[in-house]
């Protein structure tokens, strides 16, 4: 999905929730993110997000998929297992859904976590590590520390950053 067809869906979902009469908020992460605010690769396959009310906003979502010849879950929560308690910006203020994004440092920890070495994913994180203007393998640490207990990072991810530093 390209930035104008996320964008697309995510005001076809905002509509939906109007007809409901119901109010929703959700977080954007991953590649949605990486399309939507940074401008950092033109698409991604899916919408991570978390979001509440969950069944009322997987119910729209489901009938929009299905409205638009998509998969029902276009928008899914199956990042939820790596989330954990972080700042979060303002990224669309609608008259039904409210859309927020993690800060670039909390994103760059996930998808370091994460620590899939799939070209998009090394991508991202390179994107990040010069957004945020970091010059070591011990920053990207310290910020992954700010978030996730070491016992969490895998030795993967170790070998992940410091193959990104070596390029």
């Amino acid at each position: 999905m390209t930035k104008e067809e996320i964008l697309r869906l995510l005001r076809l979902l905002n509509d939906e929730l109007f007809r409901e009469g119901i109010k929703g908020e959700l977080c954007l992460y991953g590649g949605a993110v990486m399309c939507l605010a940074f401008d950092a690769r033109p698409n991604t396959k899916d919408v991570d997000a978390i979001f509440k009310p969950s069944k009322e906003i997987r119910d729209a979502v489901a009938r929009i998929g299905r409205d638009n010849d998509m998969r029902e879950d276009w928008l899914n929560d199956g990042v939820k297992g790596f989330v954990v308690q972080h700042p979060q910006d303002m990224f669309l203020d609608q008259s039904n859904l409210k859309i927020f994004i993690p800060e670039a440092d909390y994103l760059l920890a996930m998808k370091t976590l994460s620590a899939r070495v799939d070209a998009t994913d090394k991508d991202d994180v390179k994107y990040l590590i010069k957004k945020l203007n970091i010059r070591t393998v011990e920053e990207v640490f310290s910020i992954l520390g700010k978030y996730y207990p070491q016992e969490q990072v895998r030795p993967a991810t170790k070998y992940f950053i410091e193959e990104i530093f070596q390029q």
